[in-house]
């Protein structure tokens, strides 16, 4: 693609308005912004200019940067930037922007420009004799999948071949544009595959195996024929955890009598355990070995370490 610069001063209008509907949407456009972001309106507005004067003029974008306070060279930053933004004076009726990136020119959008220099004007840019169609080579329109491809202000039109880019030429330069429909123009929905899909075409109904089943007939009256208690009792409850069953822990009334009658029980019967017998010591049994467990009053002999001198002699 070529410098994107402003037509020549010639063909520059002095200067520019929106009109009283276009100046009512302006100020409610910028509106939308928070404070201090109404800068971000610019490209909008820039829009609704082409939309009233057919292209977007020095004076249009000179009162776009007063408008929302931004310097110049950001609007003509925007403006110059993308292709959607006419720099010069267009067709009234048509203009035909080709897509040339790759995969449109790899089906076929070489075809495409010739027809646009035979029907409207060997150069880009340069509308017919009647001023009411011109044309030019852009970069990717963003519908690859439906290549070759061409846009008419706001609206694409896809999967093209010479012939069908003839005849929408030939109805928006007859003023009747709006008979051709927008989008495809094969027997296709969208991007869906031509003829239709090929997979997935039986409806699936989704399977939930999450979900109990519905119990049959059978289930269900076995059900009601269970005792209420045991119908309510679920399967995996413990049976401590049942009210039904009533234990220690359960009947705490149960459990104060059988604390009470354990208070009431001598001594000697709960315990069972002997305890030593400490009168042992000088008995007449002194001097045999003491039984296993049985405290004895003998001390044990103090163990004393044997000192040597030098000459190995014990002291």
């Amino acid at each position: 693609m070529s410098v994107r610069r402003l037509a020549e001063d010639s063909v520059q209008p002095t200067a520019f308005a929106f009109n009283d509907e276009n100046a009512v949407w302006a100020e409610a456009t910028i509106r939308k912004y928070p404070e201090g972001r109404q800068q971000s309106a610019v490209i909008p507005l820039l829009m609704r200019a082409q939309e009233q004067d057919g292209w977007v003029t020095r004076a249009a974008i000179e009162h776009m940067a007063q408008k929302l306070d931004m310097p110049y060279i950001r609007v003509l930053e925007v403006a110059t930037f993308y292709t959607q933004f006419q720099l010069k004076p267009v067709g009234t009726r048509a203009h035909v922007q080709v897509c040339g990136t790759t995969p449109c020119m790899l089906r076929g959008s070489d075809e495409l420009i010739r027809v646009c220099k035979s029907k409207i004007h060997p150069d880009p840019l340069h509308p017919n004799a009647e001023g009411t169609l011109s044309w030019e080579e852009v970069e990717c329109q963003g519908a690859c999948v439906n290549a070759p491809m061409v846009i008419i202000f706001k609206d694409a039109y896809e999967d093209l071949t010479p012939t069908q880019l003839e005849h929408i030429i030939d109805r928006f330069e007859a003023g009747k544009g709006h008979e051709i429909t927008p989008g495809p123009q094969i027997d296709r929905h969208f991007s869906a595959p031509v003829g239709g899909s090929t997979t997935l075409t039986e409806e699936i109904k989704p399977v939930r195996t999450n979900l109990e089943p519905k119990p049959t007939a059978e289930e269900a009256a076995a059900a009601a024929s269970v005792p209420p208690v045991e119908a309510a009792r679920p399967k995996d409850t413990a049976p401590e955890a049942d009210p039904s069953i009533k234990t220690p822990l359960t009947d705490k009334a149960g459990a104060k009598k059988q604390a009470k009658a354990a208070e009431k029980q001598p001594l000697s019967a709960t315990t069972s355990t002997p305890k030593p017998d400490r009168k042992r010591k000088g008995s007449a049994a002194e001097g045999a070995p003491a039984e296993a467990g049985e405290v004895t009053g003998e001390a044990k002999p103090k163990r004393t370490r044997k000192k040597t001198t030098p000459e190995g002699d014990a002291s």
